[in-house]
């Protein structure tokens, strides 16, 4: 066995870049006699990591940790691979992005995306389950998935030579060593492989995307590999909000595209790509990359930091951009909505502005008098009861309403409408949570999440 080395901070061991091939990645070495301080290491020219964790909150904390800790001159591999979920860029709207109700819901198990699941889009009560993270990054870009079946890689480096394909081309290269000879990168600097499809012909499927974070003093190019998801059938159910028509967004929108895997194991892969940046790095001394684990990881504090804002709900919803949701074409957004959500009232509009997950303003009109002698107008009302109102906290629009209705107004059927247009409710479904309890309740069924709960601030 290689002697332990110290990096980052932690014990960790040195992995040879040939190995044979395992089902689970290499065990961490653990001496904390040996712990010498990360900064003798962060230093050094060329750097190669790889995370045991598949915890994508801690994973992405590691990374902004060498981003913000390692030498403005070294450049860095990072890998790894994370649990499901789905993870947003800084600048994203989860509402517009992400299907909450069918994130709430999980995968099934079985690699059968839609015969066990019922009407509402619900695995059966005999369908086990596995859970689905939502993630908002530090880095722009669009919205993507992460399973078992990725390999997430990150490129740190001095941005005098930063290039939004030199990585990416990296990455082909390695895939190509692998007997994936389709692939290349495109314009919109993704990865994609041209595939002769059935009745359509040529096509580009995207394997890979990719998304960047600069600072004045080092770069970030990261991206998610297509390797052998089991879940491609089910993200496009995950990836389509049914708010999305309603929603006008300030933020960065995802542009979608086909996907596909390209065939490979995940540990081959990784290899590929170590040895592909060492050939254009040098490096060779680290092997086959540092073994970066859970339990060391959280032992560093500005780790641990970081980790505590990316699992915050203030961050994962709070830091939304401003976001208009309208039932009717407005001037600053004319697009017809479609027919599936006119189940009000045909006189019904509403229309609400919507900053870091709080609602600014409101107007509600074409609500249905249940005593048309009461004082004061239930549209007003209403609307004035929804300003400053988090929507991330609200666990059920109908509660909502009715607190504020004084019982002049039937809001049942809109509670149920806003519900749907929002992702919470499902039939069947523990309810009474919101989008920020759910994602809580979620963490706190992880190591990671258990540890954060043990060791409060």
């Amino acid at each position: 066995m290689m002697a332990p080395t110290s990096r980052l901070g932690v014990i960790t061991r040195r992995i040879p870049l040939s190995r044979p091939q395992c089902q689970s990645r290499p065990k961490v070495i653990t001496s904390p006699a040996q712990t010498r301080p990360y900064t003798q290491h962060l230093s050094k020219p060329v750097q190669i990591y790889r995370s045991t964790s598949t915890d994508p909150y801690l994973n992405l904390s590691i990374e902004h940790h060498l981003l913000q800790r390692s030498h403005p001159d070294s450049t860095i591999l990072f890998l790894y691979t994370n649990r499901p979920s789905v993870v947003i860029g800084r600048n994203q709207n989860p509402w517009v992005e992400v299907n909450m109700r069918r994130l709430r819901v999980g995968l099934p198990t079985s690699s059968s995306p839609y015969a066990e699941e019922d009407f509402y889009g619900r695995p059966h009560a005999n369908v086990k389950t596995i859970p689905v993270s939502l993630v908002r990054r530090r880095s722009g870009g669009g919205t993507v998935f992460h399973d078992a079946g990725n390999t997430n890689w990150s490129v740190i480096c001095p941005p005098a030579v930063f290039d939004r394909d030199r990585h990416a081309e990296m990455v082909v290269r390695a895939l190509r060593r692998l007997g994936v000879a389709d692939v290349r990168v495109n314009e919109r600097h993704d990865i994609v492989r041209d595939l002769d499809v059935p009745y359509v012909g040529r096509r580009a499927v995207k394997v890979s995307g990719s998304a960047y974070k600069l600072t004045r003093t080092r770069s970030l190019h990261h991206g998610t590999c297509l390797l052998r998801s089991k879940n491609l059938g089910h993200i496009s159910e995950l990836l389509h909000s049914p708010a999305e028509d309603l929603i006008k967004a300030r933020g960065v929108e995802s542009v979608r595209s086909p996907i596909g895997n390209v065939g490979v194991g995940g540990e081959e892969f990784a290899d590929a790509v170590v040895g592909e940046f060492q050939r254009m790095y040098g490096g060779e001394s680290t092997g086959g990359g540092v073994v970066v684990g859970e339990e060391e990881a959280l032992a560093m504090e500005d780790v641990v930091k970081g980790l505590r804002e990316l699992t915050s709900p203030e961050w994962i919803y709070g830091q939304t951009p401003q976001f208009t949701f309208s039932t009717h074409p407005t001037e600053d957004d004319p697009r017809e909505r479609p027919s599936k959500w006119r189940l009000m009232s045909h006189k019904f509009r509403a229309h609400f502005t919507v900053r870091h997950g709080v609602i600014q303003s409101a107007k509600l009109s074409g609500l249905r008098y249940r005593n048309p002698d009461a004082g004061g107008s239930p549209d007003e009302i209403l609307s004035k009861a929804l300003v400053n109102q988090r929507i991330h906290h609200i666990k059920d629009w109908r509660t909502t309403l009715q607190q504020a209705s004084s019982r002049i107004v039937d809001v049942n059927d809109l509670g149920e409408w806003l519900n749907d247009a929002f992702g919470l409710q499902t039939p069947g479904i523990k309810g009474d949570l919101s989008v920020a309890d759910a994602t809580v309740e979620m963490l706190a069924q992880t190591e990671v999440g258990r540890y954060l709960s043990k060791n409060t601030d």
